[in-house]
């Protein structure tokens, strides 16, 4: 991306966190909104957006154009349908299940990433040629492929849509009845709940350690341990297929052991994978046995990350709001949850800028992203102690249409 749009790093920061930053004053109106739209036609819309922007990105355009590009995919992705998945999928979950759908959820977002991902791969390594030669241009076959594929999928809801208007569905009226007029006392509400600030921080820590995998690809190329783009892509790829199995496998372990549990040790694990990441190139092993930790830690931190990611979400099951004002919960959690979207870029554009060289600049971000998931870890000890000392009430079973 630095090379195809002739950009620097910190400009790169900046664009991520002008995303960032409208995801992050989208997320609580997202909450808000999931109550008062039909999910499908935001979701459409958001496809759609989405698509359209991706092939005018495509074209390589001015710094000014990117800066309109991101800022439009902070609308398209933040706040159009992110509430109303979300809400849906805990009215869903049964009692102790809330572990396994959002598992499966985050698991079946990572298995079409890495499907993506793997064609992507393919365009690119196919376009490149030896020795990276045209890098630029299969970066922009690679964003065709997605922006594509959002506007495919767009077309599908969109007839989906169609089918549904002819269906019986939950009247406007019904729809407005089972909703709040007071948003500002039902915000109040949410921002007095502990465990509201509790589970933000939890996802804001995991969501570190989210963001420190995309620095993996760069972190292998910049060691001088000889991977090209594509060897580096390659990795970064396999790590990708383990989102599904990591998503499963912890909201299945979640809801068999406690989600607080086992997401405690994954960002323990996490955080002390990132440390061996760090410090295994300061070793004097041979050359050929770092590689090897360093893709090992690489798809070790991977899958735990990818667990954590599906577990956070989970730990709404002990929110003590009610199901009116659930999406609002969500939205305000999502706020602060993902409020690093907005100044991760610009820390990591500033440590590779002013870093010694980039190998050292990739080992303190990790570092700070260790020192991140430790807040996580406390966090996660803290709610569990709410959640055994004031058991939540008992409630009525939800049904959903």
């Amino acid at each position: 991306m630095i090379q195809a749009f002739n950009i620097t790093n910190v400009q790169l920061g900046e664009l991520y966190s002008i995303m960032g930053f409208l995801f992050f004053i989208c997320y609580t109106p997202s909450g808000w909104l999931a109550d008062r739209v039909k999910p499908m036609k935001l979701i459409t819309l958001s496809l759609l957006g989405t698509g359209l922007l991706g092939l005018w990105y495509s074209t390589l355009p001015s710094y000014t154009a990117l800066l309109i590009i991101f800022s439009g995919w902070g609308i398209t992705t933040g706040l159009t349908f992110w509430g109303a998945v979300m809400k849906r999928i805990k009215l869903l979950a049964a009692k102790n299940e809330a572990g396994r759908f959002y598992g499966i959820y985050d698991g079946g977002r990572g298995l079409v990433e890495s499907i993506l991902a793997s064609i992507a791969l393919f365009i690119f390594s196919v376009t490149v040629g030896p020795n990276d030669a045209n890098v630029v241009q299969g970066l922009v076959y690679v964003i065709h492929l997605y922006s594509w594929f959002c506007i495919a999928l767009a077309v599908v809801c969109f007839v989906c849509i169609w089918f549904e208007a002819n269906a019986p569905h939950e009247t406007e009226e019904k729809r407005a009845k089972t909703t709040n007029k007071n948003v500002i006392k039902d915000l109040g509400f949410i921002l007095r709940q502990p465990e509201v600030w509790l589970i933000a921080i939890i996802i804001s820590s995991g969501y570190h350690l989210f963001w420190s995998t995309y620095s993996f690809s760069g972190y292998l190329q910049a060691g001088g341990w000889g991977f090209t783009a594509v060897m580096a892509g390659t990795i970064t790829t396999i790590k990708l297929w383990l989102r599904p199995v990591g998503g499963v496998v912890g909201g299945f372990l979640g809801d068999k052991l406690g989600n607080i549990k086992v997401l405690t040790y994954a960002l323990m694990l996490s955080a002390l994978g990132l440390v061996g990441l760090i410090a295994i190139p300061a070793t004097h092993l041979p050359s050929g046995v770092v590689v090897g930790f360093c893709v090992f830690f690489i798809l070790f931190v991977g899958l735990l990350t990818y667990a954590v990611r599906g577990l956070y979400w989970a730990i709404i099951e002990n929110l003590k709001v009610p199901e009116t004002k659930l999406g609002l919960a969500i939205g305000v959690i999502s706020a602060v949850g993902y409020c690093p979207d907005i100044f991760i870029p610009l820390i990591n554009g500033y440590i590779m800028d002013y870093a010694p060289d980039q190998k050292t600049g990739y080992q303190l971000y990790f570092g700070y992203t260790v020192v991140m998931a430790c807040f996580g870890i406390v966090a996660c000890y803290v709610l569990k102690h709410r959640v055994t000392s004031q058991p939540l009430p008992a409630v009525k079973p939800v049904t959903v249409e």
